[in-house]
């Protein structure tokens, strides 16, 4: 699977990408792409943004520039990009991220469009498959989103994590009905006087189960 980022601060994502299962991603095959707006810009002095017709506060980030990007780095026109991969602009205006739009965007490559500023020219839908966004809030830019977005489809893809059990019965996952995991506790079994349950000290694997079924329940 090919992950594509376009971004005006590619730098933003040195630390993501050495994360160990992007690591164990790659070494399994997938790659991830990094591509800066600024370095395809068809405009002078590197410009990759303007005003917006009519008026307002803030610049907004060209279509002009957004094709130019995406010719350069697939060599088809912008808006065919979407023929055979998912086209995501990262913006507080679209489907927001959860475990099933997750699983969706691990079924093939995957190209996320970065927003700053005001975010892109509305034109942008032509060239998109879909409009997500993490949460209902407001971000100076979409890196953020986007890392987001990489970390929770890039744990659907096998072998990317290394105990593939600890991806099965995660929150909201189908196996819990889309609800929250069940606490967890370690060491040291007690701690200022805050214990752990005793069930889960029991060695029953039956009472466990139990246990953790009706904590995923009530939560």
């Amino acid at each position: 699977m090919r992950f594509d980022v376009f971004t005006l601060f590619p730098e933003a994502f040195d630390w993501y990408l050495g994360q160990v299962h992007i690591r164990a991603a790659v070494d399994l095959g997938h790659e991830f792409v990094l591509t800066n707006y600024r370095d395809h810009t068809p405009l002078s002095h590197l410009q990759v943004d303007d005003a917006p017709f009519g008026g307002g506060a803030g610049m907004v980030l060209r279509i002009d520039v957004v094709c130019a990007a995406l010719e350069a780095a697939f060599g088809v026109d912008a808006e065919c990009v979407k023929d055979d991969r998912r086209v995501v602009e990262l913006t507080p205006k679209g489907r927001q991220l959860d475990d099933e739009l997750a699983t969706e965007l691990a079924g093939g490559d995957l190209v996320l469009l970065c927003g700053r500023y005001e975010g892109i020219d509305e034109r942008v839908t032509h060239l998109v498959t879909d409009r997500v966004s993490i949460g209902p809030y407001v971000l100076s830019g979409g890196e953020i989103a986007a890392m987001a977005t990489l970390d929770a489809v890039t744990r659907k893809l096998p072998g990317a994590i290394s105990n593939p059990d600890s991806v099965v019965s995660e929150s909201h996952a189908p196996e819990l009905d889309g609800g929250a995991e069940y606490p967890h506790y370690t060491r040291p079994a007690e701690f200022r006087g805050w214990e752990v349950p005793e069930v889960l000290r029991s060695g029953h694997h039956a009472a466990i189960e139990r246990w953790r079924a009706e904590q995923v329940r009530k939560r």
